[in-house]
């Protein structure tokens, strides 16, 4: 899992039957220290998550389909939550 912040969304007229239904956001991976990093990824919204906001990520395929209850789906990326506050120790 890692933090990120949602930068865009990506909208398919022709995709797999997986991503029916779903939304797909594109995620830039934060530092440590909540800094951008410039490696994004595309993710699907499990929760209600729109541009600007920091979010959790689960970038592990087979967590992400039991999240979504798919086993099948090709989906590696999942956006679990919105992060409220970071506080670093």
């Amino acid at each position: 899992m890692f933090v990120g912040q949602v930068v865009g969304d990506i909208v398919a007229t022709i995709n797999h039957p997986a991503y029916t239904k779903r939304r797909l956001l594109v995620i830039d991976r934060l530092d440590e220290l909540g800094t951008p990093t410039g490696g994004y990824l595309i993710a699907v919204a499990a929760v209600d998550a729109g541009v600007g906001q920091r979010v959790l990520v689960l970038d592990e395929g087979n967590g992400a389909r039991q999240i979504l209850r798919d086993t099948k789906a090709p989906i590696r990326s999942v956006v679990v939550g919105v992060v409220d506050e970071m506080h670093l120790a």
